[in-house]
């Protein structure tokens, strides 16, 4: 308003000017009302701007993500302490190098002979005689890798007495396919193993076996192969579920573009994989049966139907938690870094029982942490706006308190369910090559597969030779119920 405008008001009297002063107040008052109401919002805005900001930059530290989708920008992880001096062996070390074969592994022996010293004289071959124990060196070879082909001919002879003709069977597994039982298992490692495409081992198999083969052929010898794993597998989960201290993990799948879920259950030796649906707790009863033992997991709400006492948390995925806590800001900042406290004094606990194997020291440091852990837990687990952050983690751990310490009372219990992660990465890393699945066939099919691979792993034992071993096996079942079913074509054998 201009000073002009406001004289002319004034001149018209006291009502006049009474009723402008009203309006503008009331006016003052909606603007007053608005900027509150714009500045609580641009408050809300900003907090979720920084909730956002934090989401984008969480990594495999403070996340259950893999290194391997950590953004560009994400700190590294931290190793050892830097000592000082120079990477690689130090001085002092011991070498390492290749030890010679002892002679009674070795296949081919060739002798060199000088043929003049270093004076200058040309040795004769009647002083060609050794001096002392000669200087070996040893070489190792491939040999030409072919496949070998043989022609099975099943001849036909007639028969003088009733002139029928009659003709040879062929052995024990090899009518079943064109491929022999070695081939089978290399194909399967190729393909399971060493996560190779199908087009790559077709590839693979011309160029260094000089075999004809076609990605459908390769399809079709896995396919044999799992069958032949089908009561293996049944073995492994009957030993998993007879398990007392089972490890188990979950993680995604596809199946021909549509979302799924992988389970896993991990003994020390064993390992069994199965794909289901979703990760409802369903699958997860189904897997477990009706197991009385101890099982380590993370806090995932589907293994919530075990009982507390048989149940151990993982304080790995509680450390990353913890972290991503430790990002945020006022109370949020403070419940994190307790949290991380807690966790780095109960790995060092931990990794002194490690070492000396006194458990009556690590139940006294154990007994310290929980009695510290749970006033921090009752307090952000609190009504108030400031711990809106925090109460759901740690009402939870409130919930489930006595799966926290599991580890403490019983010998072959961890405090982690890293045993279970480490088994589960072989398979995450095949499902994002191979993109999973394309049928109910073919998840049935890699369970079986993944299974014996990481069953074999864990024992320390060759796929390739324990799967030699399966097709003709299972051929030989095969025949035998053929057989049966031959004598008696009435009967149905049920394996």
């Amino acid at each position: 308003m201009e000073r002009a405008e406001a004289e002319a008001i004034y001149e018209q009297g006291r009502d006049v000017v009474v009723e402008v002063l009203l309006a503008l107040s009331a006016q003052n008052e909606r603007l007053i009302a608005e900027v509150e109401a714009l500045t609580a919002r641009v408050a809300r805005q900003e907090e979720r701007i920084a909730q956002l900001e934090r989401k984008a930059k969480r990594s495999s530290r403070d996340s259950s993500q893999p290194p391997s989708q950590d953004p560009p920008g994400s700190s590294p992880r931290r190793g050892k302490d830097p000592s000082g001096g120079r990477q690689g062996a130090q001085p002092g070390h011991e070498g390492k190098g290749r030890p010679l074969l002892p002679a009674w592994a070795v296949d081919e022996v060739v002798d060199h002979w000088p043929t003049r010293c270093a004076c200058g004289h040309v040795f004769g071959e009647s002083e060609l005689l050794a001096d002392g124990q000669p200087a070996r060196h040893q070489v190792e070879e491939l040999p030409a890798i072919i496949v070998t082909v043989t022609e099975h001919r099943c001849q036909r002879v007639r028969c003088p007495n009733c002139a029928r003709r009659a003709r040879g069977q062929l052995p024990t597994g090899v009518g079943a396919s064109a491929f022999g039982p070695r081939y089978h298992a290399a194909v399967a490692v190729l393909s399971t193993r060493n996560r190779i495409s199908r087009r790559d081992v077709v590839e693979l198999c011309e160029q260094l076996f000089g075999s004809r083969i076609s990605a459908g052929t390769v399809d079709a010898i896995l396919a044999r192969v799992a069958c032949a794993l089908e009561d293996p597998y049944e073995d492994l989960l009957d030993r998993v579920r007879a398990a007392k201290f089972p490890n188990m993990d979950e993680t995604g799948w596809r199946t021909a573009g549509r979302r799924r879920a992988l389970w896993g259950a991990f003994t020390s030796r064993h390992a069994v994989l199965k794909i289901a649906p979703d990760r409802h707790e369903d699958h997860a009863k189904d897997l477990l049966a009706d197991t009385t033992a101890i099982v380590t997991s993370d806090r995932w709400w589907a293994y919530g139907h075990l009982p507390l006492k048989r149940r151990q948390v993982c304080w790995a995925h509680l450390q990353r938690d913890f972290h991503a806590h430790a990002d945020g800001l006022a109370a949020e900042q403070q419940f994190g870094e307790a949290g991380l406290k807690v966790c780095e004094e109960l790995f060092w606990a931990w990794e002194i029982y490690q070492h000396t194997g006194d458990r009556t020291e690590l139940k006294r440091r154990i007994r310290a942490l929980a009695r510290e852990l749970k006033p921090i837990l009752r307090t952000y687990a609190g009504k108030a706006p400031r711990y809106r952050y925090t109460r759901g983690l740690a009402r939870n751990l409130l919930k489930i308190w006595p799966a926290l310490w599991t580890f403490a009372d019983h010998k072959r219990v961890e405090p982690t369910n890293n045993h279970a992660e480490r088994a589960l990465r072989s398979t995450v890393i095949y499902r994002k090559l191979s993109l999973g699945s394309q049928s109910a066939g073919g998840e049935r099919r890699i369970a079986r597969l993944l299974s014996a691979h990481t069953t074999c792993r864990l024992q320390g034992r060759s796929l390739h030779a324990y799967l030699i071993d399966a097709p003709s096996a299972h051929a030989e079942d095969v025949r035998i119920v053929v057989e049966l079913r031959r004598r008696s074509p009435g009967l149905m054998v049920r394996r």
